[in-house]
């Protein structure tokens, strides 16, 4: 079983979309929506793969907002499912954001590690996406930091680097938890954090809604409850 010692961090900071919250699910049921209104039933991995292809194409053109990410995100995932959707499709698709679900493990684990830590949010997300899902969240966070704020998207180093400069709290002190080695733990690991993987099973093949690479994590885990358990948290 991996280890870490608890008493060696102040902060934890958290990727928010696949980590905290299920976006496999919220992807899934938004394309499936458009999917159905254009006669087609793609199969859960060709979506998850789709959006795992497609999405950090864009992130890696230019900065846009994430919101306009995912809309032309869904516009080339449908030039691959069979369908073509509208500006509107494309754009409900962006909305639907903020009712993607947190995983059952969530919210109780959050409350359990706020007890004894600072936490964050660094995540390739607009402000105003960001707070509909932390209504869902029931925890306040230190310090947040989305691609908003920063302008460019993770594995971009510069939402880790705003995180240390606001917080005060050295890179030694914080853990990042994240379940995209991509976007998170390679990037992360890289600027020397120590890194937790919260390996969730994914409804597809592979690495799921993201790309694939290699990373190396201080320890993984399978879920919210597994990193309580790994910090010893009561």
């Amino acid at each position: 079983m991996d280890t870490l010692d608890p008493d060696r961090f102040d902060l934890l900071t958290f990727d928010c979309y696949g980590t905290l919250v299920d976006w496999e699910a919220g992807i899934i049921a938004a394309v499936r929506r458009v999917g159905g209104a254009h006669g087609t039933s793609p199969a859960d991995d060709a979506i998850l793969a789709s959006f795992g292809a497609a999405e950090h194409v864009v992130q890696a053109e230019r900065y846009r907002t994430y919101r306009e990410v995912l809309a032309l995100t869904l516009d080339r995932m449908g030039r691959e499912l069979g369908f073509r959707p509208t500006p509107a499709e494309c754009d409900a698709f962006a909305a639907s954001v903020g009712d993607w679900p947190p995983f059952a493990d969530t919210v109780d684990a959050l409350g359990r590690l706020a007890a004894r830590y600072r936490l964050g949010i660094v995540s390739n997300v607009d402000d105003d996406l960001f707070a509909e899902t932390a209504s869902r969240l029931a925890t306040d966070f230190d310090w947040i930091v989305t691609a908003r704020q920063v302008g460019s998207y993770k594995p971009a180093p510069a939402h880790f680097k705003e995180m240390a400069t606001r917080s005060g709290i050295p890179v030694s002190r914080t853990l990042h938890v994240a379940q995209s080695l991509f976007h998170d733990i390679a990037p992360a690991s890289a600027l020397g954090y120590a890194t937790v993987h919260v390996d969730r099973s994914s409804r597809a093949r592979g690495t799921g809604a993201t790309p694939p690479t290699t990373a190396s994590p201080d320890a993984t885990v399978m879920d919210m409850a597994g990193v309580v358990r790994l910090l010893e948290v009561a």
